[in-house]
């Protein structure tokens, strides 16, 4: 995932989009939207004024990586969320132990 991809997932996880309701508001569809945010897509002008808009940003502040403070702020969110997917992740592999668990208990009896 480039730089940007990464800076318009974390917007969208901001205002707690899905991929689904950032498409619809671009109208494209969902695969091209998580090729832009992937950054398999190359993305145009014209579309990134439209995610800038879509955002509430300059088309400049979308585009910058520079250390500013709310570039900061970007980062520090990224990664707060990538420690709390990593806690979810661990969370999942322990429930499906339990379920494991529990499968194996009913066919024993």
């Amino acid at each position: 995932m480039n730089t940007l991809g990464k800076k318009i997932r974390l917007l969208r996880h901001q205002r707690g989009w899905s991929q689904e309701d950032v498409a619809k508001r671009l109208d494209i569809s969902i695969p091209a939207f998580s090729k832009i945010e992937t950054g398999i897509t190359d993305v145009n002008l014209s579309r990134l004024n439209q995610i800038a808009n879509l955002f509430e940003l300059s088309l400049v502040l979308l585009l910058s990586d520079a250390d500013s403070e709310e570039s900061k702020g970007v980062q520090e969110e990224m990664k707060e969320l990538g420690k709390r997917l990593q806690t979810r992740e661990l969370e999942v592999i322990e429930l499906q132990k339990k379920v494991i668990d529990l499968y194996e208990q009913l066919h024993k009896r």
